[in-house]
């Protein structure tokens, strides 16, 4: 099985490095050509458009920064629907809107061609070692069939619903961790101004009820001032305003996602959106005019 795989970036990159040492033959597409380059030294074809990708491949990997992109690769000139063959899929591994997960799904449907959107977690670490959790929506049968291709790049992947599932099984990741991130800042930078060592308080409560897998890796990094990104503050707006536009569509309150994306867009704003998501710490800092470090 020949496989496509376009968006060759933070996550995008080991992703398709990891398909290529498990023995899949792999063609890419990036704008980026020194990720080109990398992949075709470790035994990649490229291609110079989507089109072409697809029009060589059985299934069709996008790794992709947002829901416009996705279009424009996918349903744009040159893009996979003008190469994809009737029998092909889709996998679209992108966080994006759930809605356009689906206008996509039904214009490649009218061709033939099967999708299923399955955005991840886990951030650049777990993309390098193939343990991301991939969340997937769509068809059952087009889940069959790449399912051993996920694993590859998974340690978990989990089939949730139809095609749109998997982005709202991410919007809610992306709520869960964004809510923890911030409460771990608050915490941290509360035990800091009140004089308490706050690596000490990380150490005291991460074998308890508020140890979290989002703790343990963020708590480290911030007390180093760690902030390059695994996942950069500016995508977690895109998910977080993405979370906001669902929300509103299906009439459901989500006042701790209003909060915790205004003080990322304070951030950014400032000039740190490309700094890690566990950099809102800064934004609790700045108000506290505290510093929270080793």
């Amino acid at each position: 099985m020949k496989i496509g795989f376009i968006g060759l970036g933070i996550m995008g990159k080991p992703m398709a490095k990891n398909l290529l040492k498990a023995g899949y033959s792999l063609v890419v597409n990036d704008i980026n050509g020194e990720a080109v380059d990398e992949l075709v030294a470790s035994g990649a074809g490229s291609a110079p458009t989507a089109k072409e990708v697809a029009e060589v491949s059985d299934v069709i990997i996008t790794m992709l920064p947002n829901s416009p992109h996705v279009k424009t690769v996918v349903l744009g000139e040159s893009g996979v629907k003008e190469g994809a063959k009737a029998g092909s899929i889709v996998i679209d591994m992108s966080s994006i809107s759930p809605i356009v997960s689906r206008e996509v799904s039904a214009e490649l449907e009218k061709n033939g061609v099967l999708m299923l959107d399955a955005p991840v977690s886990g951030g650049e670490p777990k993309a390098i070692d193939g343990t991301l959790a991939i969340m997937v929506g769509g068809p059952e049968e087009a889940f069959a069939k790449v399912e051993d291709i996920l694993k590859v790049m998974g340690g978990s992947v989990t089939l949730v619903g139809e095609i749109g599932s998997g982005n709202i099984t991410k919007l809610a990741n992306q709520i869960m961790v964004a809510s923890n991130i911030a409460g771990m800042a608050e915490a941290l930078v509360l035990a800091t101004k009140a004089n308490v060592d706050p690596e000490k308080v990380f150490n005291a409560v991460r074998g308890g009820l508020a140890g979290s897998t989002v703790l343990d890796a963020k708590a480290p990094m911030v007390l180093d001032g760690n902030f390059r990104p695994g996942f950069r503050i500016d995508l977690h707006i895109k998910d977080l305003q993405n979370a906001l536009d669902t929300a509103e569509a299906v009439n459901v309150p989500v006042p701790i996602s209003l909060s915790t994306i205004e003080m990322m867009k304070a951030l950014s704003a400032d000039g740190k959106g490309s700094d890690d998501h566990g950099g809102l710490i800064q934004w609790y800092e700045k108000e506290a005019q505290v510093e929270v470090r080793k």
